[in-house]
């Protein structure tokens, strides 16, 4: 949207993904590729430094090679010591978190690792410029770092994209190793997965199947705009049928339905802890809901519109 010229708002309460977006969304870069490119350069020729996190993540845990996380922690020391600017160092870490994806020895989430390395754990860590947008006509964008509901009463905006979670799974412990490597906190962990133990405290309502409607309901009612899209799945905790009497009050509510291929993990099935599968693979694919409320009824692709 940025780069199509809009001005975007973002908005998440995870520190990894508020850093995603002050990266691609808040930072300029007509004002930071160039600076970043050269500390990206000097950062990639540090020489790698073992230390916690490579123990707790490498280690007793084995999202990343020892040597990619020795690189990756002696990066992230040394963005830390930098005392960069807020955008500045929003773009290294980025770099960092991408880095550090592209060698990870999952099958896309953290909440548990690869038996075996993955082939691409071997590859070595390698930091790139992220792909930085120039600063849209329309005006400076923006990331914030806060509950959904509270931000979205102090927004006012054209159009607001809505991408809650669907059910239980939460994106912080989905994402936890990611988290750490932001906050460069050195939390207390649990489990085979090693997770942060505010994994267990950080809860969100729109994790729980009784307090997702309410709080849905309270983020919907709170924004100021003529257009929202929300997405959801046939999965998730509310129904079709419930969503749309919810955005009925926006004025017309259309559906697009997308068919989607589930994640890696379903398609795997389930496993114990000693590698045995112990799961039958149910469905590969659910659908995907746009759901479009608008003060007055929108042309959508007509071949996709439910």
């Amino acid at each position: 949207m940025k780069g199509a010229g809009y001005r975007v708002l973002a908005n998440d309460h995870n520190a990894f993904a508020h850093t995603l977006a002050t990266c691609y969304v808040q930072a300029d870069a007509e004002r930071w590729a160039e600076p970043a490119a050269r500390i990206l350069a000097e950062l990639q020729r540090l020489p790698p430094q073992a230390g916690w996190f490579t123990e707790a993540y490498c280690v007793a845990a084995r999202y990343l090679t020892p040597e990619n996380g020795a690189k990756a922690e002696a990066i992230r020391n040394a963005i830390a010591a930098m005392g960069a600017e807020p955008e500045l160092e929003a773009i290294l870490l980025t770099s960092l978190l991408e880095a550090a994806d592209r060698v990870d020895s999952t099958a896309g989430l953290q909440m548990a690792y690869m038996k075996q390395w993955a082939a691409r754990a071997r590859n070595p860590l390698t930091l790139r410029l992220p792909a930085l947008r120039p600063r849209p006509a329309a005006g400076a964008c923006q990331a914030f770092c806060g509950e959904a509901e509270a931000v979205a009463a102090t927004l006012d905006c054209d159009l607001a994209y809505l991408d809650p979670p669907y059910n239980q799974h939460s994106y912080l412990r989905n994402y936890h190793v990611w988290e750490t490597l932001v906050r460069w906190d050195q939390p207390e962990t649990y489990g085979i997965a090693n997770k942060r133990l505010d994994c267990r405290t950080r809860l969100s309502a729109f994790n729980s199947r009784p307090g997702i409607g309410p709080a849905l309901a309270r983020t919907v009612a709170a924004l100021r705009c003529p257009t929202l899209v929300v997405s959801f799945n046939d999965e998730g905790y509310l129904g079709r049928a419930a969503l749309e009497a919810m955005l009925a009050a926006r004025g017309h509510v259309q559906v697009i339905e997308i068919p989607y291929g589930r994640y890696v993990g379903a398609k795997i099935g389930i496993h114990s802890p000693k590698g045995v599968k112990v799961g039958t693979v149910g469905r590969l694919t659910n659908v995907e809901y746009l759901f479009v409320a608008s003060e007055r009824k929108l042309t959508l692709p007509r071949l996709q519109a439910a």
